[in-house]
């Protein structure tokens, strides 16, 4: 089966989950690098062990799980402490993505991750598409969908590089500032484009 690849990217909050799962309702399978990361974590994992070893065990919640919020205060306070943990798990996802890519009973397959391209891993795609938003329209969603304060959502948003330098790579560019309806229009239009060489 010939198989045709999608790397969808885009910044925190623009909704690369959301067109995802419409990508998903059209028939493609949908890798999460995100959804990996929660599995190659998980307590006993070489990465668990890595994390803990680097981080210590301030990171851990009660259950002895990684908590992603302390986690994540560390790391988007300190870029060297971000390219630590970066240098633990990316390794780690891309030898599974690879494997499920492979694996994929479909032959539109999407693999769905924020740091696509800073991974180096836009070149394996037969096309890129990278899901912006406006600067308002994240920041209003992290506040409401994650809780976050104002000044930790700027945070989490001046900590990526700047969407532009995504879009750059782009081969699809799809919007998803405005309503779902107008996301989706925009979403099956490129699906529909997709020509698969036999």
């Amino acid at each position: 089966m010939s198989q045709y690849l999608i790397g969808l990217t885009g910044n925190i909050a623009t909704g690369k989950s959301t067109v995802a799962k419409m990508l998903e309702e059209l028939g493609a399978t949908v890798i999460d690098a995100d959804a990996l990361v929660h599995e190659l974590q998980r307590p006993g994992t070489p990465v668990y062990n890595d994390m803990v070893a680097i981080f210590g065990p301030g990171i851990l919640d009660r259950a002895g799980e990684i908590d992603r919020k302390a986690l994540g205060s560390i790391v988007f306070a300190d870029p060297q402490k971000l390219r630590a943990l970066e240098s633990i798990v990316h390794p780690a996802v891309l030898i599974e993505s690879a494997r499920r890519i492979m694996e994929a009973p479909t032959p539109i397959v999407v693999y769905e991750a924020i740091k696509l391209i800073e991974a180096g891993r836009a070149e394996m795609c037969d096309a890129l598409w990278v899901v912006t938003a406006r600067s308002e329209v994240q920041l209003q969603r992290l506040m409401r969908d994650r809780q976050m304060s104002e000044a930790e959502a700027r945070q989490r948003i001046a900590a990526q590089p700047p969407q532009v330098e995504k879009i750059k790579h782009a081969t699809t560019i799809i919007d998803n500032s405005e309503a779902l309806t107008d996301t989706r229009q925009q979403v099956e239009a490129a699906y529909r484009a997709i020509e698969i060489m036999p």
